[in-house]
């Protein structure tokens, strides 16, 4: 076995700069895209949410404008200085909204606490939706568009969310599950549209939405009504820095602007991850829905919905696809690739979490393009299967790579960081295992690309990730547009993270 430590990625800023951390470059240099014409010279937004929320944003807002240091005392080279949104993206923030659309809290706490998980997520995203269309409406649309959401919106709709009442807590009761079971209440409403979209108001409200074309940030009330060190101590929140980094970042990015790339991955070479997500709670039951997102050098993402089918194995708990539908979902996203950027590719990576079958390794193959090499690679974390540990206290660094032949590796992308002298997990460090399963490559080559995808997530301002882009955001993909099947598809990332 030869183990080595790659070296961090560096990424690419304003000015063809080079610098490992996005804090640095932003800092120094600016966004890569500040010369392009589609960086955003001014940022428009508007909002929805109670009123309370809207006057803690506002308040906000005037702290994206100037730069926030870190709290004394706390280390500076994990929570870096934020030198305000001008200075970090050369774009203005604008200090005002376009429009500033209020939910009613009462109406909020009621619908979040009905009993039927179905019920009350899509009764709390109704609420937002028609505030969202009376700003679809309007001529002036804004660059992102924010909604604010109480914390007990958080608590009460998310998957496995447990609602009160007088008695306590209770388990929620899906009204269809206990209809089709006979033992439905005679005086509950049943709406069967609530069931069409999966019971997470984040994923739910981003997918309902998608059809009004704007790009949402989502957040709580929490996040930006702690502006002091005691008061994100109590809610549980990063210092106000942290939180100004991520989100001014997400911002800049859902706004159109491309805050850094990778220098290291090579030309005409595309990344593409495979999400699944079965369409059904039956245990026995195969049905499932398919999509691919794909990535290039520069941080353009291309997603793109496939077929629905048997694609699950609930023998081997595995997703295949037929030849033609495998056909069909990469044909289709490089189909989305050359409307939008026409630019001969010459190798693709396809990364899965399952095996690849004789049929998909057929329907992936005919879909490339002429000249183009196709490399199919399974990328999964492995939390039981193989762990390395160093002398002292710290764990193993991050980028560590172990080979243990030509066609498996392990790879470290979470672990100790030396550019920031600490390991911000909680857990020893697990490794990707890295497999090619069909095609020919240089294993080491292949664990760098996926070393530079961990630092591809431009919805937070971070050294890197423990997953690849191609993976991490397969999850987010998957339960906005497959677990939502009437959504308007949108090819662009920015509309899922």
């Amino acid at each position: 076995m030869k183990v080595q430590v790659f070296d961090e990625p560096n990424l690419l800023f304003a000015h063809q700069q080079q610098l490992q951390d996005p804090h640095d470059g932003l800092s120094f240099f600016g966004p890569v895209g500040a010369a392009e014409v589609t960086h955003p010279h001014a940022i428009t937004w508007s909002v929805v949410g109670p009123q309370r929320t809207i006057d803690l944003f506002l308040k906000f807002v005037k702290v994206l404008e100037m730069p926030v240091l870190p709290p004394e005392g706390q280390n500076s080279m994990i929570w870096p200085a934020y030198p305000g949104f001008e200075a970090a993206f050369h774009s203005k923030l604008a200090n005002s909204p376009l429009h500033a659309y209020t939910v009613d809290d009462a109406d909020l706490l009621q619908a979040s606490r009905h009993n039927d998980p179905n019920v009350r997520v899509g009764s709390v995203v109704d609420l937002y939706l028609s505030q969202i269309q009376r700003i679809d409406k309007q001529d002036e649309r804004p660059s992102v568009l924010i909604c604010l959401a109480p914390d007990f919106i958080d608590d009460n709709c998310r998957p496995m969310s447990r609602v009160k009442d007088g008695h306590g807590e209770r388990i929620s009761r899906s009204e269809k599950q206990l209809r089709q079971s006979g033992q439905g209440d005679f005086f509950s409403e049943y709406e069967p549209d609530h069931y069409d979209y999966c019971p997470d108001y984040r994923r739910q409200l981003k997918a309902r939405a998608m059809t009004h074309g704007l790009p949402i940030q989502i957040l709580l009330e929490s996040t930006v009504s702690a502006f002091t060190p005691e008061e994100a101590k109590l809610l549980g929140k990063t210092p106000l820095s942290d939180r100004a980094w991520n989100i001014a970042t997400a911002f800049y990015y859902k706004a159109g602007g491309k805050p850094w790339q990778l220098s290291s991955i090579r030309d005409g070479v595309c990344y593409v991850g495979l999400t699944f997500k079965r369409t059904s709670d039956n245990e026995s039951s195969r049905s499932a829905c398919c999509a691919a997102q794909m990535f290039l050098k520069d941080g353009d993402g291309i997603v793109f919905k496939g077929e629905e089918g048997r694609w699950y194995s609930p023998e081997d708990k595995q997703f295949h696809l037929s030849a033609d539908a495998a056909r069909s979902l990469l044909k289709g996203v490089l189909g989305s690739y050359n409307d939008q950027f026409g630019k001969p590719l010459t190798e693709i990576f396809l990364h899965c979490h399952s095996e690849i079958g004789e049929e998909e390794l057929k329907g992936f193959s005919e879909a490339c393009p002429p000249g183009a090499r196709l490399v199919i690679i399974r990328v999964r974390q492995e939390r039981y299967d193989f762990r390395l540990f160093r002398e002292g206290t710290r764990p193993v660094l991050r980028g560590t790579f172990a080979k243990m032949d030509e066609r498996t590796a392990y790879l470290w992308a979470s672990g100790f960081k030396p550019r920031l002298a600490v390991y911000d997990g909680w857990e020893t460090p697990a490794p990707l295992k890295i497999s090619i399963l069909h095609g020919e490559a240089d294993i080491e080559q292949v664990a760098k690309d996926i070393y530079g995808l961990t630092k591809l997530n431009y919805n937070a301002c971070r050294l890197g990730e423990a997953n690849p882009v191609t993976i991490g955001f397969a999850g987010a993909i998957g339960d906005i547009l497959v677990a939502n099947p009437k959504a308007v598809a949108r090819p662009q990332i920015k509309f899922y993270i």
